[in-house]
This record gives structure tokens, C-alpha cells and sequence, in this order.
């Protein structure tokens, strides 16, 4: 009998030990070491919320931010101190590769119960570019690769950064070779995780949901995997797409960080269209099909443990729409003008000279970020949405977030370009 008590207790304290071991991606509403930032040079409209972002969050978690060089640097330093941020209260790392977008390309931090951290280290491929390539120029070989040339040296930069980030941390790196994007990362810290099968997919062609379920498990620590269908519409693959009509837009082709949120381990936060509001415009009718299929699927999951998930409805944004006018013979790129080229689009969605045409955002409610004390949300009254709709998403952030402040903050650049809040951050979680 005593063998028996030795041996049980060696087994027992064998698995505590390797539990000990394991690295996972926690959920995003436990503790923080810093918050991630990046910094482009050419993308002075995203600044105004970036200081607005860093004033909010640097009395509650330490600000670290990635630039490409120390010439961007002490551009950052200068505007940061001209916004009224003292730079030496941030801390700046020089990334060869780094952007602004870095939930996207950086580091995906995982922690174990031994106080250790590590970084779930994903392959890179600019949001699925190779197969954006193929929509884009109809399969044309040429113009594929040569493309893909014209950005293949910044890609493998960018793919290295999570792995720059990992080494100022101390950190180890679970290397994988799946294609995958921070803002399509969303889990619960106690095993499951909800991935997007149209994100997914399209950046790993040929790949089967076997193969790539057991990778992602391997690296982020899971054990349960949900599988959302699509995105929101407002939100398609790559610029310019058409939506439908005349709705126009780009993004990401279907980040979970847009439409699909834990709030705690066992409530889901859901993008959604009323029924009343559904006919008001195309872009309307496809989200309210998109999200009640997504909710049927939530419905009926089950956490890790077999339970059910309590489903929060969170209303999206009125719909906003700015009218540009197709026109080839333009001068630069100036995608945010009211002037858009017809060649910007894959011939087969490709508008006619002077059409009118209807470009909308990403805009969601659910791009926010949670951390220390303090969740950061978009607001959208100030270009038409509705203020009660937003009194009733503060209402309910405030009920999921209890203990937390609620600060929302005009995130507009960013949702022209397919992003948001949650995409500008990332989160360094406290060790264990």
C-alpha cells in the first residue's frame, strides 16, 4: 500500500510538473508586463491615436514600442514629446522589419507556470499576399511573382520580428510554419481558441483542418478550437475590394478581433445587426447573415471543459460611407482621397471611369483592447453612429469589465486602412 501511495504521489507531482512546463497564450484581460506598439513614418494619420492610446494606457502598463531604425526613432521621440509624452517614460526598441500593425506581424507572447514566458512564433505572409496576388492579376503568373519579389526582402524582415521581440524579452520561440495574424488570435487562457476558417484557409492553401488545429495547439497551448465561417463584410481580404453594389472597402478578410471576443472564460462577445436594420444596406444584410450563422456555431460549442458560453450581442457601428468617384488618370496613390483608381481593383470587380462609388470602413466595436485597469474602445458618434448605440456598448463593457475604466478613443485612420485599436497593440503578459 505504501508503494502504491509513492508511486501515485511520483505521478501526481510528474504532471504538476510538466503543467509547469507548458507555455499558452493567456487571456487578454489578465495581468500585463507592457503593451506593444509600432511606429511608421508614412503613416502620419494613424498618429493622433496613437498619443491618444499611450496617454490612456501609460499610468496603468509599461509602453514599449518597435521602430525599424534609429532614424524613425528619434522622429517618434520628437513627436511623442511635442504631444506632451515624455519619450523617456516609453521604452524604444530598434526592430529591423517592424511596422505599425504589429499585433499582426509581432510576437503572440505565451506564458507557463514556472514564470517564464515565450513567444508563439507563426509564419508571415503580409495578410495571405501571395493568394491576394492571385485575385488581384486573374492567375497571371508574371505579375504574380513579380509582386512577390517587389516585397519579398520586407517580408522575411517583418516575418523576424516576433523573434527580435522574443530575444529583448528572454523569451523562447515556438516556431511554426502556419500563416497567421495576431488580430485572428483569440482565446480564453483556459484552453480554447476561435479561429476564422476564411482567414485561415486562405493563408494556408492546401493545408487540412487536422494538420493545422494540431499546430495550433502545439503552439498556443490549447485543447479546443471554434471555427467562425467568415468575418464581417465590411472587412474583405486585401485593397480594393468590392463588396457589393457600389460598397467598396479592404481589410484583413476576416480577423476575429472585429466580430468574435471573450470577455471572460466563458462569455463571447458577438458583432451584430439587428433584424430592424438589416435592409438598410447591403453591407448590413450580409453582417446580420454573416453573424447568425457565427452565432448558431457559438451556440452550440462548448468551452474545454464541455460547458456552454454565455453570447453577448454587441451592435456595430451605424454603417459609415464616404463617396469617391472612380478615375484612372489621377495623380500618387492617395487611397483616402475622394478620387479612386478603377486599376486599385481585380479586373473582375473593377469599377467603371466615373462611377460613384461607396467606400466604408472596418469599423467594430469589438476592435478594443483590454488590459491593466483600462479598456480602450472606438467611438464612432463623431461620423454618424447612433449615440445610444454607443451608450449601449458602454453599457455593456461595463457590465463585462467591472473593475475597469472605459476610455474610448477616435480610431477612424486606422479603420479606413482595415484596422483598429486592437490592431495598433499588443499585449506582453505578466510572467506567471
Amino acid at each position: 500500500m505504501k508503494v502504491l501511495f509513492l508511486f501515485v504521489l511520483v505521478m501526481m507531482t510528474s504532471c504538476v510538473m510538466q503543467d509547469e512546463n507548458k507555455f499558452y497564450m493567456p487571456a487578454e484581460w489578465e495581468p500585463h508586463d507592457a503593451i506593444w506598439l509600432g511606429w511608421e513614418d508614412d503613416q502620419l494619420q494613424y498618429r493622433p491615436a496613437v498619443v491618444k492610446i499611450i496617454k490612456a494606457l501609460k499610468a496603468h502598463v509599461k509602453i514599449k514600442i518597435a521602430v525599424s531604425d534609429d532614424s524613425l526613432m528619434r522622429v517618434a521621440k520628437k513627436y511623442l514629446q511635442e504631444e506632451g509624452i515624455d519619450p523617456s517614460q516609453l521604452q524604444f526598441y530598434n526592430t529591423d522589419g517592424a511596422g505599425y500593425w504589429i499585433r499582426d506581424f509581432g510576437a503572440t507572447f505565451l506564458v507557463n507556470g514556472k514564470g517564464q514566458i515565450a513567444v508563439a512564433g507563426f509564419g508571415w505572409n503580409r495578410y495571405g499576399y501571395p493568394g491576394w496576388l492571385e485575385i488581384r492579376y486573374d492567375n497571371n503568373r508574371d505579375s504574380i511573382s513579380k509582386y512577390l519579389m517587389k516585397h519579398e526582402v520586407k517580408m522575411k524582415l517583418t516575418d523576424g520580428v516576433d523573434s527580435l521581440m522574443a530575444v529583448v524579452e528572454g523569451a523562447s520561440t515556438l516556431r511554426t510554419d502556419v500563416k497567421h495574424e495576431g488580430g485572428a488570435t483569440e482565446v480564453n487562457g483556459k484552453g480554447t481558441l476561435i479561429l476564422c476558417e476564411a482567414t485561415v484557409f486562405q493563408r494556408n492553401p492546401g493545408r487540412s483542418k487536422e494538420e493545422l488545429e494540431s499546430e495550433f495547439k502545439r503552439v498556443l497551448g490549447v485543447t479546443n478550437i471554434i471555427w467562425m465561417k467568415k468575418g464581417l463584410a465590411d472587412d474583405p481580404l486585401h485593397f480594393f475590394r468590392r463588396i457589393s453594389n457600389n460598397y467598396v472597402g479592404g481589410g484583413t478578410g476576416g480577423h476575429t478581433d472585429e466580430f468574435v471576443r471573450f470577455a471572460n472564460a466563458n462569455t463571447i462577445l458577438l458583432a451584430w445587426i439587428e433584424e430592424s436594420e438589416k435592409d438598410l444596406n447591403p453591407v448590413n444584410q450580409m453582417n446580420y447573415d454573416r453573424m447568425n450563422e457565427n452565432f448558431k456555431i457559438l451556440a452550440e460549442a462548448r468551452d474545454q471543459d464541455g460547458q456552454a458560453f454565455a453570447i453577448v450581442k454587441v451592435p456595430l457601428p451605424d454603417l459609415i460611407v464616404k463617396e469617391v468617384t472612380a478615375k484612372e488618370n489621377i495623380d500618387g496613390g492617395d487611397w483616402d482621397g475622394p478620387l479612386l483608381k478603377p486599376s486599385y481593383f481585380p479586373a473582375k470587380e473593377s469599377p467603371t471611369e466615373g462611377d460613384t462609388l461607396l467606400r466604408v470602413p472596418a469599423a467594430s466595436y469589438l476592435n478594443y483592447l483590454v488590459t491593466n485597469r483600462v479598456v480602450l474602445l472606438p467611438t464612432y458618434t463623431a461620423v454618424g453612429s447612433s449615440a445610444e448605440k454607443e451608450n449601449e456598448v458602454k453599457r455593456i463593457f461595463q457590465e463585462q469589465f467591472p473593475e475597469r475604466e472605459i476610455v474610448f478613443i477616435d480610431a477612424m485612420p486606422q479603420n479606413w486602412q482595415g484596422g483598429g485599436i486592437h490592431c495598433s497593440t499588443q499585449q506582453q503578459p505578466a510572467r506567471k
